[in-house]
């Protein structure tokens, strides 16, 4: 089995489909590295990730909102295509398995380190930072 792992920002709100009969949750993350080049200039390259969560569970998709940062994990699904200048084309994608969320660039309050997980049983937990808790656990709307 080939295991990937990406930590990054959604460039998108996430996508809810119905496929054959099955949920997928279709989202795109950004990962995004620092380094110098070699004459010492500080450089940033950002990969894309196409993720494709396939799941009956979808409550963590109200989530996975533009700006968000997620890890994902799963397995990578290549895939080819015929484009329409006629020649091959190929494709990477993350079939996730396990999502967790881990912040939002975007919150304005001190507390956006909340994270949900979403493992391959599809249960889902929500830890909020200590001090944090407004409600009990057990009544949180999934």
């Amino acid at each position: 089995m080939i295991k990937m792992q990406v930590i990054g920002n959604l460039g998108k709100d996430c996508v809810t489909n119905l496929v054959n009969g099955k949920n997928v949750i279709n989202f795109n993350v950004a990962h995004t590295e620092k380094f110098r080049d070699a004459q010492g200039n500080q450089k940033e390259k950002t990969v894309w990730v196409d993720c494709a969560y396939w799941t009956d569970r979808t409550a963590i998709a109200p989530y996975l909102k533009k700006g968000t940062q997620v890890y994902a994990e799963g397995t990578p699904d290549l895939r080819t295509y015929q484009k329409s200048d006629g020649t091959q084309g190929v494709s990477l994608t993350l079939r996730v398995l396990t999502v967790q969320l881990l912040g939002s660039r975007n919150t304005n309050d001190a507390g956006g380190n909340d994270s949900y997980n979403a493992g391959s049983s599809g249960s889902m937990s929500g830890v909020p930072a200590s001090g944090e808790m407004t409600a009990p656990v057990d009544d949180l709307p999934f």
